[in-house]
């Protein structure tokens, strides 16, 4: 029997955060419930929000080292706090997943004080800072990966490893072979920075591939994502080394680009590096050295020792090393089919529809409560009477 719920996701301004929002949103939205997101006003602007899923933006209050941050960051955490528990007295959600970021600690807070189980999403191969203020309260905590930094070993028994969700047509690139690449046929090349684009590679990526020996740069085709003060500069710098380059400051179509690309070159985002692992997609990766806690030079960590990436740390990126690193992955007969293989190897391809489970075996009445949960859960949480009458049988 199904049961039709109302849950809330919230996530930070970021396709890190929100991507995987999106693709639980919609596979909750496909199972027959009712979702809502909460994020900010730079969340609200990043495409793919499923159409049928409602979106709140909340004061997100930031709180750094700087006193000066702290008493307005409060304000607007408590604020924040207020906005989400009026939501949740009309919505009624069963529970309230939080994917990081700091809009997701408002909504976090509401659900603590309204008693809603709430669970938490990590992305990266270290727990973020949102999430580790909120680890100890939260009734469940689902990883992306196997080993997470800064996660404390006694919250072991509410841990859930489910991958990281990728969009459907992400997904659906699982299925087809890796593109083979004939002697003389064209090496497709996709570069990406993520959302919002890596200065470093518009300035090292042209200048690399024009350093490969002649046979393999006259294959090149290269799709580019820049930054938009970027773009003009890479063009030319393309133009100058006469290699075909489409160039974008946004690729809408970027799985359909993914699904005939060679290899990749890119940042090491979460989001990235579970789409290349579903869709089996050999990589160059550069983590931002400014990143929270490093936490992208954690995140490359299984798919380069599983062979399926490259990872080049910044200050070694430049445009000798990126020409090495490209021909001996693509001039050595197999290796790039090889670490295809090795990438898809690293995939975790029912993530969303693990992590929906985990979402959904929260919330029910007591006669259903625990049917998806694990021994370590079944205790974890006990539904509050009113939501317990609610969903009574």
């Amino acid at each position: 029997m199904t049961i039709s719920r109302h849950y809330v996701l919230a996530a930070g301004g970021t396709g890190g955060h929100l991507i995987p929002a999106f693709a639980l949103g919609q596979e909750l939205l496909h199972r027959g419930h009712h979702v809502a997101l909460i994020t900010d006003a730079r969340g609200a602007k990043i495409p793919g929000c499923p159409d049928k899923m409602a979106t709140h933006m909340l004061p997100a209050g930031r709180i750094t080292k700087n006193p000066a941050s702290w008493l307005p960051g409060v304000k607007a955490i408590a604020e924040g706090r207020s906005m989400a528990r009026r939501l949740y007295e009309s919505f009624e959600p069963s529970a309230v997943v939080g994917f990081g970021g700091y809009p997701a600690f408002p909504a976090l807070l509401g659900a603590f004080a309204e008693n809603i189980p709430a669970i938490i999403h990590e992305q990266n191969a270290v727990l973020g800072r949102v999430n580790r203020f909120t680890a100890r309260q939260v009734n469940a905590i689902a990883t992306a990966y196997p080993e997470v930094l800064r996660l404390s070993p006694r919250y072991a028994g509410k841990v859930h490893l489910v991958g990281n969700p990728v969009r459907e047509e992400v997904l659906a690139l699982r299925d087809e072979p890796y593109p083979p690449l004939l002697a003389d046929g064209i090496f497709r090349v996709l570069v990406t920075g993520g959302s919002q684009g890596a200065t470093v590679l518009s300035d090292v990526v042209p200048d690399g591939l024009s350093l490969l020996p002649l046979n393999l740069r006259r294959r090149l085709q290269v799709t580019q994502q820049c930054r938009a003060e970027d773009i003009d500069n890479v063009r030319q710098a393309y133009a100058m080394h006469d290699i075909p380059a489409e160039l974008a400051t946004y690729l809408p179509d970027l799985p359909e680009r993914l699904g005939w690309t060679h290899l990749v070159i890119a940042r090491a985002g979460a989001s990235t590096i579970s789409e290349l692992t579903c869709a089996g997609r050999p990589a160059i990766l550069v983590p931002l050295p400014s990143a929270t806690d490093d936490h992208q030079s954690y995140n490359v960590k299984e798919m380069v020792h599983a062979g399926g990436a490259r990872a080049i740390a910044q200050p070694a990126f430049t445009a000798v090393e990126l020409a090495k690193q490209i021909q001996k992955i693509a001039l050595e007969p197999g290796a790039l089919e090889n670490a295809a293989k090795a990438a898809k190897n690293c995939g975790r391809p029912n993530a969303v529809m693990d992590l929906a489970d985990l979402v959904e075996s929260f919330g029910r009445a007591p006669i259903m409560h625990g049917i998806k949960a694990t021994p370590d859960h079944m205790g974890a949480f006990s539904p509050s009477p009113a939501l317990a009458r609610k969903y009574a049988l």
